[in-house]
């Protein structure tokens, strides 16, 4: 993605985003040569340096067909977006633009088959979104699960690259004050970049 040096977001800003905004648009080649997309969420792991994203699809879905065909894919993630008004500036001759977070990974894809390594990723999302399904999950008995795991196809997503993109206006310090009391006065994705802000320091006039 275009992506100034004044927006270049760190590893730990990735992650954190990676990590509060995990729906991620996962994006591969079709057996036509044409951009295939599914949407789903994905867990991420650190190993030792090594940043890798666990999910899976329904077996239905070809996307897992494709992946094993074509290991290599991007995995995007969009955190908070918002439009920014040019009323924060303290002059007249500026315009709208749409600040935003987003995080994108360049990935080799691995499939996950065996049960074992389905259920133990299952539990990892799990523990994401709702810890305390997991012992519900336990209780449902094996061959239910059995039955439910051959429903879906799981995989592993190295990360090889990955960009980090922090739009917030850096480059525009005139107008952070207003920008971020705008900001906090808002929506849920408003008030989020707002904590993004106070986050970089960038709430003061300058």
């Amino acid at each position: 993605m275009y992506l100034p040096p004044y927006f270049k977001g760190d590893r730990a800003q990735a992650a954190a985003l990676i990590s509060g905004h995990p729906f991620a648009s996962l994006i591969s080649v079709d057996d036509g040569g044409l951009p295939y997309v599914t949407h789903l969420p994905l867990h991420l792991e650190d190993r030792q340096g090594q940043l890798v994203l666990l999910g899976h699809v329904a077996k239905p879905n070809p996307h897992w067909r494709y992946l094993q065909a074509r290991p290599l894919a991007v995995a995007t993630f969009l955190g908070p977006h918002a439009y920014l008004s040019p009323q924060v500036y303290p002059d007249l001759a500026r315009v709208p633009t749409w600040n935003y977070l987003a995080v994108h990974c360049t990935v080799q894809a691995t499939l996950i088959e065996d049960p074992a390594g389905k259920d133990a990723l299952l539990k990892k999302l799990i523990g994401d979104h709702e810890p305390a399904y997991a012992e519900q999950w336990r209780g449902l008995g094996e061959e239910f699960a059995h039955k439910m795991l051959a429903g879906i196809v799981a995989f592993e997503l190295q990360v090889t690259e990955w960009q980090c993109k922090v739009k917030i206006n850096q480059h525009r310090p005139e107008a952070h004050a207003r920008m971020r009391a705008m900001y906090a006065a808002g929506n849920e994705n408003e008030q989020a970049l707002a904590g993004w802000m106070d986050s970089l320091g960038m709430n003061r006039e300058a």
